[in-house]
């Protein structure tokens, strides 16, 4: 059998991004891109997390994620707090900025799932996103395995 999911859901993220992208221009909503908007989402659903979490939620490199929230901060879109309970760690917090931002966030998802799923029965929409999770759920088992690992050789 000749898979090729993979390729396919590179192709798809590329497309999707630039659709996204697409409809930020044409919406001229130019506060964020739409890799800071993954960030925004997370946020949007639970503030205050560390950077750690922020890239697992993502699925963005730590080394990208502080370029990106450094290019955030400087926007005014978040801000760097010190975790009270440890404050060797940092914690990302929204901005008022970034609150009022939401609701354009959110209706360009809505409009980026209709392009998805045109011409989807609610059932292949359900099983599409239960396939997703569980290839989504093997990576990140994969992931971590691969990353213990490598802790393990470095000690």
């Amino acid at each position: 059998m000749n898979m090729k999911a993979g390729h396919t859901v590179s192709q798809i993220r590329q497309i999707s991004n630039r659709i996204f992208e697409r409809i930020l221009t044409e919406r001229k909503i130019n506060a964020f891109n739409g890799a800071q908007g993954r960030i925004l989402y997370v946020l949007w659903q639970q503030e205050h997390l560390p950077l750690r979490d922020i890239a697992d939620r993502t699925g963005l490199a730590a080394t990208t994620l502080t370029s990106m929230i450094d290019r955030m901060e400087t926007a005014g879109l978040v801000r760097r707090i010190s975790d009270p309970d440890d404050r060797r760690k940092t914690l990302l917090s929204l901005t008022e900025k970034a609150r009022q931002l939401q609701p354009d966030y959110m209706s360009i998802s809505q409009e980026m799932n209709g392009i998805f799923y045109k011409g989807f029965s609610e059932d292949e929409i359900r099983l599409c996103e239960a396939m997703l999770s569980r290839i989504h759920e093997n990576l990140k088992q994969y992931d971590q395995t691969f990353q213990n690992k490598k802790k393990g050789e470095v000690q």
